[in-house]
């Protein structure tokens, strides 16, 4: 069929007064008239060929307007009043005017273009492909106009008409059965030369309409298509396109472009080997300042734009967003020289580092998701590209430090414990709002969010991939930024950086970031304190001594931080504070085994309560310590069978409840302040306790006492002798630092491990000389306190008006004398009821776990 020249189509609509108005349509090429196979369609295309030849563009009366593309030839008509108007349309109106057409024209276009499809008869899925791909690739031949938008031609349309193609072709076959339609793609390499298109962005907006195709291509087709090599090279190709320009108009389809392909490669993580790219192969990658390994060149495509993550952080110091700038004198560039073998190039994560540098958050969000699904990957080789040959390490640590950076000098520790929960992502803020509730709080707010990214990228990550990744965090934000924070002496400094400090530790649940964390807090020691080795990590010697600061706010803000940390799935953390004092039991007094009993039975609870010096008594001896019946196995002993175990544990009750003088309690006098009102917290703490290490190897009995070596001088650890010496001076602090020190205490007293139950919670051990355990430690404050009673006139009813004052139940009046004595009195009475119901809710569990 001969090739006909593109014509103009009319359409006329009739006016009240009689008058013809027109309508026109603007140059279409109808290329679908030459291409459209003749079988079936013979009487069709004569009525479309009629049709084109009446509405040939001489007849047009929209040549008689002003502003048609035929003005020349109206002016010639029309005389010089015509000529006169239309030389006073501006070039800005004509061409608004031009674009409003060409958007009507092409609107109409595709209508009846549908209308003539829907009345000729249906060809085969093969030939409608190639026709509609046909009527691409002949615009391109066939049209002289490259400037035009690509939404004024008919190309979206064909390509969405492909696509339901491909995607009816599917649905018709059996799973996994390759159709024509897609050999034809894939023998015909299309999505090759739609990348060319796109690439060279002709028309304009074509490089939009090829990332929506790939997109809806890879989201709609069941079938394995990244496989195939004439798709994944394409879309590797496309992908290395994406983020090579800031804030560009096509970066909410390069991101959803980007995410279809890491959702694909989550599914088939195997598909991932096909993305990393040997820079051997691509010379013309290759960095012209630097060997073909360095780390420069394989960390991004040459882009434009910086290489360094500068958070939106006001305040931010240039350093936090340097360190994966391109040039020399960056950390990356610093491990680039380590990183010389690498020869993988893993572009995907690249393109979506630099859509994490987008103005638009949207666009970030997703990308941050989309290095998730990437990182989560379980190939050894791409998790390994991924930390040495990407600058994703950079992005975390240098944000982290750029928002940490930004935060104010000094803020509320109230305020930093109390702002919402952040999750990464759905923070919706209000600069305005923000400002007026503290200062701070939106950079707080962008702190923790991006912290809660960081912890999650890494809980998902691949183990090896995850341990490089948290290391990278406590190398170079803990250690770097947070440290000298820790260690200065500003007062003010001290309090705001340890509550966000407290903070972190709460908000962190991974379990390679944990560790790294716990390792810059407390240090990776394993052999027992000694008095003389405690300053041999500073940061934690530092930190233990802020617990007995001379400011009772920092005291009370580092003893959180430590209960906060005790509570961590962390076995480390135990072991370092606790566990690795008390490992060899040279607390107990070195008596050879077959030294009988003094007494049958040790003193009772009355006699400890008189006896201020009990727990250095070396009479103290014949009981059965509370760790053998905290065991899970039978005790040992023939003289004291489970029965006995029983009334034993009541009596190590009866001690602590014992222990304060019925003339220093007030408890009584107020309903509902029982020790029971304890046990069920002890109950539910204990039960969560059990959980959290019971895959930790910890014993279930005591040592054996002869494998012991308790001739080594015993020490009870820094942090116990901090607590200790603060506990000793319960009726001399504040009430709020008095609550905390036995908050602490009780945690630990709560922990299932035999060693420490037997040196916090078993009044009757047998103490060596010179040592000292927490019920030694009560038991002489209770010394001191029947001492100063006696010197207080009306001490009891004080107490009671205290108590009550305290519970809400008193409204507050005239100040009572020695009231810091008084706090004191009272938290010490509900802490040695609060022992008691943790002794006796351990040997309960105990107790129904034993055979």
């Amino acid at each position: 069929m001969e090739q006909r020249n593109p014509v103009m189509i009319t359409v006329a609509a009739p006016l009240q007064d009689n008058s013809q108005k027109t309508t026109q349509i603007d140059h279409l090429p109808l290329h679908r008239i030459p291409q459209r196979p003749p079988k079936k369609r013979s009487h069709l295309l004569a009525h479309r060929h009629e049709a084109l030849l009446f509405c040939d563009k001489r007849h047009s009366p929209l040549a008689d307007m002003p502003g048609s593309v035929y003005e020349s030839s109206n002016l010639d008509r029309g005389g010089g009043n015509r000529k006169k108007k239309i030389e006073e349309f501006s070039r800005s109106s004509r061409e608004k005017l031009v674009q409003s057409k060409n958007k009507m024209f092409s609107k109409f276009t595709s209508i009846l273009q549908h209308a003539v499809e829907a009345l000729a008869p249906s060809l085969p899925l093969q030939e409608d492909f190639v026709y509609h791909w046909k009527a691409i690739t002949h615009y391109y031949i066939e049209t002289s106009d490259d400037k035009a938008p690509v939404t004024d031609t008919n190309i979206p349309s064909h390509l969405e008409q492909m696509l339901d193609i491909l995607t009816q072709e599917e649905e018709e076959r059996e799973s996994g059965e390759t159709g024509p339609c897609m050999e034809y793609l894939l023998h015909h390499k299309i999505l090759e030369t739609l990348f060319t298109l796109g690439k060279a962005d002709c028309p304009p907006g074509m490089k939009q309409q090829v990332l929506t195709f790939y997109t809806k291509l890879l989201g709609r087709i069941h079938q394995p298509l990244l496989p195939h090599i004439n798709v994944h090279r394409p879309v590797q190709k496309l992908i290395r396109l994406c983020g090579e320009v800031l804030a560009a108009p096509t970066e909410n389809e390069e991101i959803q472009f980007l995410c279809i392909v890491c959702a694909k490669l989550k599914q088939d993580p195997y598909l991932v080997n096909f993305f990393l790219e040997n820079k051997a192969r691509r010379p013309e990658a290759q960095s012209p300042g630097g060997p073909v390994g360095a780390r420069g060149g394989l960390a991004s495509p040459d882009t434009g734009q910086p290489h360094g993550d500068q958070p939106p952080a006001p305040g931010e110091e240039p350093q936090a967003g340097a360190a994966a700038a391109a040039a020399g004198g960056s950390p990356a560039n610093s491990r680039s020289s380590n990183n010389n073998h690498s020869s993988n190039n893993y572009n995907l994560v690249t393109s979506l580092l630099n859509l994490t540098r987008s103005p638009d958050g949207r666009v970030v969000v997703k990308a941050c998701e989309g290095l998730m699904l990437l990182v989560s990957l379980p190939e050894p080789a791409a998790a390994k590209c991924l930390t040495e040959n990407t600058e994703l390490v950079d992005l975390l640590t240098d944000r982290l430090s750029g928002f940490y950076k930004a935060l104010p000098t000094s803020m509320d520790p109230l305020d930093i414990e109390t702002v919402e929960s952040v999750n990464w992502g759905l923070d919706v803020y209000n600069l305005k709002d923000d400002a007026a509730i503290f200062a701070g709080k939106r950079g707080l707010i962008s702190f923790l969010s991006w912290l809660d990214y960081c912890d999650q990228l890494i809980k998902e990550a691949q183990k090896s991939a995850a341990t490089v990744m948290a290391r990278a965090v406590r190398e170079r934000f803990f250690i770097p930024v947070m440290e000298p924070q820790l260690m200065q002496t500003s007062e003010v400094g001290i309090l705001t950086s340890t509550a966000l400090l407290n903070r972190i530790i709460r908000q962190v649940t991974s379990e390679a970031l944990l560790q790294e964390m716990v390792y810059f807090l407390l240090g990776e020691e394993r052999e027992a304190e000694t008095p003389t080795g405690v300053t041999r990590y500073p940061l934690r010697h530092r930190l233990i001594e802020h617990c007995d600061h001379l400011s009772d706010e920092i005291s009370i803000m580092t003893l959180r931080l430590f209960e906060q940390l005790i509570q961590k799935p962390s076995q480390h953390i135990l072991f370092s504070l606790l566990l690795r004092s008390l490992e060899e039991r040279n607390y107990l007094e070195n008596k050879p085994a077959e030294e009988p009993l003094e007494n049958g039975l040790a003193h009772d609870a009355v006699d400890l309560e008189e006896d201020p010096l009990f727990g250095d008594d070396p009479s103290a001896d014949g009981r059965l310590s509370g760790s053998d019946w905290l065991s899970p196995s039978p005790s040992q002993s023939p003289d004291h069978g489970k029965t006995d175990g029983k009334t034993e544990v009541h009596k190590i009750v009866n001690s602590f409840l014992c222990l304060v003088p019925d003339e220093a309690k007030s408890s009584y006098h107020v309903e509902g302040t029982g020790y029971d009102t304890y046990l069920r917290d002890a109950h539910r703490q204990f039960r969560d306790y059990c959980g959290v290490c019971q895959r930790w190897d910890w014993r279930g009995t005591p040592k054996p006492i002869e494998k012991c070596d308790l001739d080594r001088p015993f020490f009870e650890g820094h942090f116990l002798k901090v607590l200790f010496d603060r506990m000793g001076r319960v009726l001399d602090q504040p009430y709020e630092v008095n609550l905390q020190v036995t908050s602490v205490l009780s945690k630990l007293c709560l922990l299932p491990h035999p060693h420490m139950h037997e040196y916090l919670l078993d009044p009757y051990i047998n103490l060596a000389p010179g040592c000292r355990s927490l019920f030694s430690v009560i038991v002489r404050v209770v010394g001191d306190l029947m001492l100063r009673i006696q010197r207080i006139p009306d001490f009891t009813p004080k107490l009671l008006l205290v108590r009550k004052r305290l519970l809400g139940l008193e409204p507050e009046g005239v100040n009572v004398d020695h009231m810091t004595l008084l706090e004191g009195v009272i938290v010490l009475e509900e802490f040695c009821k609060e022992l008691a119901a943790i002794a006796f809710v351990k040997f309960h569990a105990t107790a129904t776990s034993s055979p």
